[in-house]
């Protein structure tokens, strides 16, 4: 396939530009959920104005069924515009984090969102306390009551850690409080926290250093510009160490104390209880990694040293590509292009939502000064997703691209096939419609690789994908167990302590053929899925979930794409496992992450026999 050769060095030397530097195309059009400030002043009005209304339902539920339909009609209405005002103050925050409208637009949605769920704390137990047999004598007088079946069973699912009205309140009130670690993390890395430039070690030129254009670097040929730029960026993190870890261990103190409020044994059981998950569902992710993962990560790492061609290999050799001979990078208009024919096999109106995605301005692409790092989609229920990139040209920029598409048009088939309660899928699943474009991605571009160097530097991309998704989120997700943990037996969570826990299983992952060196124990630092509680176990358990299906799209076309279509259709009308049987997968048992790590093994032997 086309593709342009790499040539990086000026990319890297400027700085990046501003936000009003960015060409109007390669921003997201807001005006699409409110056209003016406004317009968001005035729903926020109305949601305030609402949330007071709703309040009066409270201890009236019991009533009748009239009235509890009622409320229950009222608190979707302002679920809706709540979405809606979130999405705005959230990507208008995103997009500079250090404009000042954008933060006092986020500050006041956070202070809002607080005072909603305090209003609301009553809903739940109100509806618990009925007698036996009330809430179905309910329905069976009001019929419209069934709209909100799917609600209604996760209120009673939850019932073992509900508490009164007064304490869910008291409890929804701490919310705006609990949220300020991760508000900090996001001011710090996002704005306040500045890298040097540094100089190339053999050129001299000035390179800048961000976020965004680390991992780039990191993948690049020139090995001494990758440990310079390595040292530069962790010991600039290492300067803020008593910092990070403050933040996190409030992070992890919230966490820990809704669980206890909420009778849950630990944080973590909290966590995915909250999804409707198993914790055997991790619990063999974890398992199954250790046993039948760890022999093969270690061979990968034993190739990786073997195909660099190093003595020692380092942190900073982990990004590098192992196919030295092939390098090329891929402007926005060819990723594009690519991401249209990888996804084909999805069908002509999966596609036709994405052409509508790159035409209508729903994607912020370019990285620039104050930008939130990372990718995300994201996007209110009624207007369309959203997607934030920073993307750099790069390979895993095209997968990035595909990644966040994939949530986004589960988002929009989700909207479109549900009702607002209903369609708002979980973390659980989300994953793995975002994946699955990346496995159709990658074969897409194994098939019509022109080169052996080429085929190799794809099947670089898979171990890769295999090694940051399946094995580093799952390393990721024993960080946060055992770090939440220490807390939970009283261990202060100290800068020092992190970084050791951090390294230690840095060295387990890893194993002997790689130099863990020592400022990599300070990477915990730098990831913002720590402060999601328990998310990052999710991206390993979807990855396996999407080969499966990725692979079963292939093979077998238009019966497993429907079938695919109608798991991305419904929402969260199921539990998430339920949902994922859907699309031929469950992740009830260890089978879908041990044959994931066949896959591994084979693209291990591939890249050997290239």
């Amino acid at each position: 396939m086309d593709k342009y050769l790499a040539t990086d060095a000026e990319e890297l030397a400027a700085s990046l530009p501003a936000r009003s530097e960015v060409p109007v195309d390669m921003t997201w059009d807001l005006s699409d959920i409110y056209a003016s400030r406004e317009a968001w002043d005035a729903d926020v009005a109305k949601m305030m104005e609402m949330n007071d209304r709703l309040a009066t339902y409270a201890g009236r539920l019991g009533e009748s069924a009239q009235v509890l339909l009622e409320a229950l009609r009222l608190y979707e209405a302002m679920g809706k515009i709540m979405e809606l005002v979130e999405e705005y103050a959230m990507m208008s925050h995103d997009q500079d984090v250090t404009a000042p409208e954008g933060q006092e637009l986020y500050g006041r949605y956070q202070t809002l969102i607080a005072k909603y769920y305090e209003q609301i704390a009553f809903l739940q137990p109100e509806i618990l306390a009925f007698p036996e047999g009330k809430l179905e004598a309910f329905t069976a007088q009001e019929p419209d009551l069934k709209y909100y079946d799917v609600t209604l069973r996760e209120i009673v699912r939850m019932a073992p850690h509900t508490l009164s009205s007064e304490m869910e309140a008291l409890l929804a009130s701490a919310l705006d409080l609990s949220g300020t670690p991760s508000n900090c993390y996001s001011m710090l890395i996002n704005g306040d926290l500045k890298f040097p430039t540094v100089k190339h070690p053999t050129t001299g030129e000035e390179v800048q250093i961000s976020n965004g254009r680390f991992v780039p670097i990191q993948s690049g040929q020139d090995r001494a510009l990758r440990k310079t730029v390595f040292e530069a960026f962790y010991t600039r993190y290492k300067e803020f160490g008593n910092t990070w870890a403050a933040m996190y261990e409030g992070q992890v103190k919230a966490s820990v104390f809704f669980a206890k409020a909420h009778k849950y044994p630990s944080s973590f059981v909290a966590a995915v209880d909250e999804v409707n998950v198993d914790p055997a569902v991790c619990d063999h992710l974890i398992a199954s990694v250790h046993e039948h993962g760890l022999e093969r990560m270690h061979r990968y790492v034993r190739l990786r040293k073997k195909l660099l061609g190093v003595d020692e290999l380092h942190m900073y050799d982990v990004y590098a590509p192992m196919v030295k001979d092939y390098e090329a990078t891929y402007p926005y208009e060819l990723a594009k292009e690519i991401s249209l024919k990888a996804l084909a096999p999805l069908g002509e109106d999966y596609l036709e939502l994405m052409r509508k995605a790159y035409d209508e301005r729903w994607i912020d692409v370019m990285e620039s000064e104050g930008k939130r790092g990372g990718a995300y989609s994201s996007g209110p229920f009624g207007v369309h997703p959203y997607m934030l990139l920073n993307y750099n040209n790069t390979l895993d920029d095209v997968f990035t691209l595909v990644h966040e598409m994939g949530h986004s048009i589960h988002t929009w088939y989700s909207d479109h096939n549900r009702s607002f309660l209903d369609s708002q899928y979980t973390i659980f699943v989300a994953e793995v419609a975002s994946t699955t474009n990346e496995v159709l991605l990658l074969e897409y571009m194994l098939k019509n690789a022109q080169s052996r160097e080429e085929k190799a530097a794809l099947i670089n991309h898979l171990l890769e994908s295999f090694k940051g998704t399946l094995f580093r989120q799952t390393m990721f997700e024993e960080f946060e167990r055992k770090t939440h943990a220490m807390y939970e037996a009283g261990e202060p969570l100290t800068f020092d302590r992190l970084c050791r826990t951090y390294l230690d299983l840095n060295k387990e992952y890893f194993g002997p053929d790689m130099v863990s060196d020592d400022l990599i124990a300070c990477e915990w630092c730098r990831i913002p899925h720590f402060y999601m509680n328990f998310y990052v176990y999710q991206y390993a358990t979807s990855f396996s979930a999407a080969v499966a299906i990725a692979h079963r799209i292939l093979e077998q076309g238009a019966p497993v794409v429907e079938k695919y279509k109608e798991f991305l259709k419904s929402g969260c009308t199921k539990s998430p496992v339920e949902l994922l049987k859907i699309a031929g997968v469950d992740l009830s048992g260890p089978e879908p992450v041990n044959e994931a790590l066949d896959v591994f093994e084979q693209a291990i032997i591939d890249m050997e026999n290239l």
